[in-house]
């Protein structure tokens, strides 16, 4: 076993060798431009691309020209929102979201407040999961859109994303979903799923960084959107810029290997997931955040009520974990996910997050137990808030 022991697959996922092998030629021997038309350099890039478009398409079931590459998903929930916002706007000015979406989600919505959209933003129960018949009561003769993720970033709580898109369909709207976390790591089929737009990004499915694409139905319903980037009209006119085809290549070969790893890996992840999970909470005041059924199958985030969580990765010196999203780990304030689920600054403050990815071995997981279930106890030893929490069991057991 190498340490440290990377567990913060949330965040980012290490290339697969595979796909780092499958991009190598595509900087120095295969370096075309895929949009010059003339030569066999770019004809041969070109050719790449639309590879990895199959590739990509036939991972989440969608046709080829319905793929826009973008450098990520951030690029992608913008153009996404924004694109629809800006072409539907002559039909209303309202968008449903959610308290626990990304802050790239977010973000974007409140630049729209800003601009005279009007968003609704769901609030979720204590599992993380939006109420459907809340969703249904803030339609309005105004709402354009649904934008709802997939799986959260921080608890992996899966959202019930077939019964977001029949509401969408019976309401006539269209039910935008970032995909981020689920591509790659559940079956996402965006014709079965109801979805309309998705995003998603290579770096979280061992693809590289700066590359992503967002999924724009072309029909039952067509989707038009409204461009970002102007200049060229690269990909069909919804986002100009040269393709970075060594990345798109990484992308392709990425899905590639996912649809083959998918059913094997998740059983693999799920046990060492579920392993952690039962030896983490044999540790006295420990609770799991979100839901324990709808969940993604490498996601834990735990609390360790009276333990600081930072204190407590700093503690775990050769484990790599997070307290939440890698977007908002310079904030001092609580995850506002787990706000959101309705735990206390105390137990949102104590909350770490770990993700398990291809790469983990049991071997790891058994270390990070003893690690973990040492360092708890260590800096319980030393609380006084623990020590006033044991007395006050003991004064209530009296």
């Amino acid at each position: 076993m190498n340490l440290p022991v990377y567990l913060d697959n949330n965040a980012t996922t290490p290339m697969d060798p595979e796909v780092l092998e499958t991009m190598l030629p595509y900087f120095m021997q295969k370096f075309g431009n895929a949009a010059s038309k003339n030569h066999s350099f770019g004809w041969i890039a070109e050719e790449a691309v639309d590879h990895a478009r199959k590739q990509i398409a036939a991972l989440i079931n969608a046709q080829e020209t319905e793929l826009v590459f973008t450098s990520g998903a951030t690029e992608a929930v913008n153009l996404a929102i924004k694109g629809v916002y800006e072409m539907y706007k002559g039909k209303g000015n309202h968008i449903i979201t959610c308290v626990t979406e990304h802050k790239a989600v977010l973000d974007t919505c409140k630049h729209l407040e800003q601009s005279g959209g009007n968003i609704t933003y769901l609030p979720v129960d204590e599992d993380g999961l939006i109420i459907p018949e809340e969703l249904e009561k803030a339609i309005t003769p105004q709402t354009i859109l649904i934008a709802i993720m997939y799986a959260n970033n921080e608890t992996g709580v899966i959202q019930p994303i077939k019964e977001i898109a029949k509401i969408a369909k019976k309401n006539d709207l269209l039910f935008f979903c970032d995909a981020t976390q689920a591509v790659g790591k559940v079956p996402v089929d965006v014709l079965s799923d109801g979805i309309h737009l998705m995003a998603c990004s290579a770096h979280k499915l061992y693809g590289p960084k700066g590359v992503g694409i967002l999924y724009v139905r072309r029909k039952n319903p067509r989707v038009k959107i409204t461009a970002q980037i102007d200049g060229g009209g690269h990909e069909r006119g919804m986002r100009s810029g040269t393709l970075n085809v060594p990345g798109i290549v990484g992308l392709g070969k990425a899905a590639e290997l996912c649809s083959q790893k998918s059913d094997s890996e998740t059983l693999r992840i799920t046990f060492l997931r579920d392993k952690l999970e039962r030896a983490l909470l044999q540790i006295e005041a420990t609770f799991v955040n979100g839901s324990r059924t709808s969940r993604l199958p490498g996601v834990l985030n735990i609390s360790f009520q009276h333990v600081n969580g930072q204190a407590l990765m700093m503690a775990l010196k050769n484990i790599a974990v997070s307290s939440g999203s890698a977007c908002t780990s310079a904030s001092l304030e609580p995850s506002y996910v787990l706000k959101s689920l309705g735990l206390s600054d105390d137990l949102a403050h104590s909350a770490i997050r770990l993700g398990i990815g291809r790469f983990n071995t049991e071997e790891e997981i058994d270390y990070t137990i003893e690690q973990m279930t040492k360092a708890v106890n260590h800096l319980r030893a030393i609380s006084p808030l623990w020590q006033m929490y044991k007395d006050e069991n003991e004064l209530n057991k009296v």
